[in-house]
């Protein structure tokens, strides 16, 4: 059976806990900054899900520019993924309570009713990702033999695009 565009996105990042969430400021920069992917798995909305402070800045940097990056990162398994997307924030009390989880209390004490959560929606447009399969003593001996010989390594893991959108 042949993975989907959708299924090798998640397959990549549903163990990554953390990514980077970049929006731009008001002032021309780009602002990241790390926030938890609510999901438990990439529904056929393509979308991604965050719960953020009504009242920090990326609310209202995405207000202003919905487009934004989230960076995935993974040192241990040599994984990195970067999804470009458009995010908005979403009045849904029903998806809220299923994304909810315990440990999001911790920023919002007031549980799922809090006046200051907001849940932001990213719809997935692409996806770029670097997936080294190899072991990192291959990975040595790669760069090494590239060192010696002056030529780039060509087959070091694998790297690519995912359109959603």
């Amino acid at each position: 059976m042949s993975t989907t565009p959708r299924q090798q996105l998640w397959d990549l990042i549903k163990d990554i806990r953390f990514a980077m969430f970049t929006t731009l400021h008001d002032n021309s920069h780009l602002h990241s900054r790390p926030m938890t992917t609510q999901n438990q798995k990439l529904e056929d909305d393509d979308c991604l899900w965050f719960f953020m402070s009504r009242s920090g800045e990326p609310v209202d940097e995405l207000a202003a520019e919905a487009m934004v990056n989230l960076a995935y990162a993974d040192p241990d398994q040599d994984r990195y993924v970067s999804v470009s997307g458009s995010a908005r924030v979403v009045s849904d009390m029903a998806k809220a309570c299923e994304l909810w989880s315990p440990l999001a209390k911790a920023w919002f004490p007031g549980g799922v009713d809090d006046p200051d959560l907001a849940l932001v929606e990213v719809k997935i447009i692409h996806a770029h990702y670097w997936d080294m399969k190899e072991s990192k003593l291959t990975q040595l001996y790669t760069m090494a033999k590239a060192v010696v010989t002056g030529k780039p390594p060509t087959s070091l893991g694998e790297s690519g695009e995912i359109r959603l959108r």
